[in-house]
């Protein structure tokens, strides 16, 4: 009996991915799986744990991909914060577009929103992250608990527009998907204009006065 072949993890993902267009949904299980692709099962779980791992993998090697080719323009570096967290939508949804059959299949085996988010959650990490190094510091604070908080609120804002924006991506029927541009422009655009408004200082002073009545003793 001929020995299977070994395979990878980047194989791995270049096969499932086909796999799940292919199919329009994700293979029976990994024995299955293994058995059209010739390797063995346990070389698919030295890398993965379970097809949802993978997904998961997938996702964040879209989003790193994306923030690795905004670094390698030379004209990154000069950008303003604002300009390199749009860049980043703008790239991220042309990796999402390029795998589009992909990411519409295997989101959609995942039956209702909230197991959906589960497939984000190692892209969440890589976000969290490019978030941290833009470091958003659009208002002067003194209290470092409100600070903490207040960088908190943005990063977990911008993820929710990330999150929202792939939801309007994918019913995007436009032609080359204009809509998603025009939607990540105006969203984005409005988002952080607000960060900046009176009213947003506003509420920050009431914030800042009620945690030195509550805590000055």
């Amino acid at each position: 009996m001929a020995k299977k072949k070994k395979i990878t993890a980047s194989s791995l993902i270049d096969l499932y991915m086909g796999e799940v267009v292919r199919l329009q949904g994700k293979p029976v299980d990994v024995a299955s799986f293994g058995a059209v692709y010739d390797f063995e099962e346990d070389d698919f779980y030295s890398h993965f744990e379970s097809f949802a791992a993978i997904d998961q993998a997938i996702f964040k090697i879209l989003f790193d991909t994306s923030v690795d080719t905004l670094g390698e323009s030379p004209d990154y570096v000069s950008f303003s914060r604002k300009d390199k967290l749009l860049s980043l939508f703008y790239t991220f949804f042309e990796n999402l577009t390029l795998n589009r059959d992909f990411v519409l299949v295997v989101i959609d085996t995942y039956g209702n929103q909230l197991k959906a988010l589960s497939v984000f959650s190692d892209m969440k990490i890589s976000f969290s992250n490019f978030m941290k190094v833009l470091d958003f510091n659009t208002l002067n604070l003194s209290i470092e608990k409100v600070e903490s908080l207040q960088k908190t609120s943005i990063t977990e804002g911008a993820w929710i527009q990330l999150l929202l924006t792939i939801k309007f991506w994918m019913t995007d029927e436009s032609i080359d998907l204009q809509k998603t541009d025009i939607f990540i422009e105006k969203s984005l655009n409005t988002s952080i204009e607000l960060l900046n408004t009176q009213s947003f200082h506003n509420i920050l002073d009431l914030g800042k006065f009620l945690y030195a009545e509550k805590f000055k003793s």
